[in-house]
């Protein structure tokens, strides 16, 4: 990992409000995987953010707007970030989200076929269209009409708006987490 982590009594400054906004929003939105050492220390993409909080504070800020006025079913929010993060190949961010996808009630092949980077042939409808949406989008490509259309019929615009919002953030996200080498917690891979 190329950031140190940060504890609590070391926070500083600005980071102190972004500090005390991502272990309230953490406490509130993210469960089933670990986010800080036992010292307190933020660990993620949450240290990083911490690290930089110009930058970080406004990140933090859309992620609460996304979780906080989400119209996607969970299941097919839960596939549009595990295909972000298996594009990018950003170990903790699939490490994270395969629990809350698995709690979101995708099945563990589903998970495993979309963290290894490929589609699943048993996705529900809704699990496909936002799977297609954010393939394309991974892909650096335009959403053909065809596929627009059948989301926003089964989403409306808000949930297709929301896909290529969860898609962004989550590539920002990986982005992070790739540049500062941030693994498995506890783990020395480097």
């Amino acid at each position: 990992m190329r950031l140190p982590n940060i504890p609590p009594n070391q926070v500083a400054g600005a980071q102190r409000p972004l500090f005390d906004k991502l272990s309230t929003g953490i406490r509130e939105n993210l469960r089933g995987f670990t986010t800080q050492e036992p010292d307190g220390s933020l660990i993620g993409p949450f240290n990083a953010l911490l690290h930089f909080p110009a930058y970080g504070t406004p990140v933090w800020d859309l992620f609460l707007a996304l979780a906080g006025n989400s119209v996607l079913p969970k299941a097919a929010r839960e596939v549009v970030i595990l295909a972000t993060a298996a594009r990018f190949g950003s170990l903790y961010e699939l490490y994270s989200h395969e629990a809350v996808a698995a709690k979101s009630g995708l099945t563990d092949s589903k998970i495993r076929t979309i963290a290894a980077g490929e589609r699943p042939s048993d996705l529900t409808s809704e699990e496909s269209m936002a799977y297609d949406i954010a393939a394309v989008l991974n892909r650096g490509h335009q959403v053909p009409n065809s596929t627009y259309d059948a989301a926003v019929s089964a989403f409306g615009i808000q949930g297709v708006a929301e896909i290529a919002y969860f898609v962004g953030c989550y590539c920002l996200v990986s982005s992070l987490l790739n540049t500062f080498d941030v693994n498995l917690p506890g783990s020395e891979l480097g």
